[in-house]
């Protein structure tokens, strides 16, 4: 049986992450969701720190970093930016000095949430909300987190179609497709391959904006990246980490716009 106590004993704020997900129900819920990937995060992120690739590991840091700030990982989610921050500044120095700590506590809280579970990891199947859509309208969510997908997917899934893209690419080619069923988007910015700064410019560039409202995910909190969002005619910003009320706000804020 899952005791809270053992995460709020090893410093987990549990109380702060409560008034994202509102209940422990689906604070385990999505938590499993991150047991589930968090170990191959870590296992990209050393991939890409031994072959120098410092920009896909400033990217699966900063993922890794929004995972830990949403579940209450706080001294992780620290680590984790500074790390990012170290790789878009191609700062393998920092990158390499400080690597074996971001390691220990990131491994910390992967064994520290599967001594919560009391179990290893099983996969959790995204079907159900499938069936009980009550609607064809499709919200396209991009972000190539797990943790955010899913629990979008678990708020929305009942009242819309939610499709999931993990990178501008994946958005795009749905897009091409499937343009005429879907009424808003949810975009992320940091992402592999391509990012949302290219979905936005692929929008601007086929006036897409008009015909699909979009609202930017994101963990980015500096004015520069909020200005530079706002160029493009976007419809409002979600920042990471959001609760069920902000995105349900944002959902019908797109679709009034359209």
């Amino acid at each position: 049986m899952k005791d809270v106590n053992l995460l709020i004993n090893n410093n987990v704020n549990v109380k702060k992450s409560l008034e994202i997900f509102e209940n422990m129900q689906t604070y385990d819920e999505i938590l499993l969701e991150f047991l589930n990937t968090v170990d191959d995060k870590i296992s990209k992120i050393k991939t890409y720190k031994e072959i120098g690739d410092m920009a896909n590991y400033a990217i699966q840091s900063h993922s890794l970093k929004s995972d830990a700030r949403t579940f209450g990982f706080e001294k992780l989610a620290e680590i984790a930016y500074q790390h990012e921050m170290a790789g878009k500044a191609n700062d393998i120095y920092f990158v390499t000095e400080h690597f074996d700590e971001f390691m220990k506590e990131a491994m910390f809280i992967s064994n520290l949430v599967k001594q919560y579970f009391g179990k290893t990891p099983v996969t959790v199947s995204n079907n159900q909300t499938q069936v009980n859509n009550i609607t064809n309208n499709t919200i396209l969510v991009v972000d190539d987190s797990t943790i955010i997908v899913s629990y979008i997917e678990k708020m929305l899934g009942k009242e819309y179609n939610v499709k999931i893209a993990n990178d501008g690419e994946e958005a795009l080619n749905i897009i091409k497709n499937d343009s005429d069923n879907i009424v808003a988007m949810l975009l992320d910015l940091n992402m592999p391959n391509v990012d949302g700064y290219q979905v936005l410019e692929y929008f601007k560039e086929t006036n897409l904006f008009k015909k699909i409202p979009v609202a930017i995910i994101t963990g980015e909190d500096s004015k520069d990246s909020i200005n530079k969002v706002f160029k493009y005619p976007i419809t409002d910003v979600l920042a990471k980490p959001f609760n069920e009320s902000r995105i349900k706000e944002i959902i019908n804020k797109m679709l009034n716009f359209k």
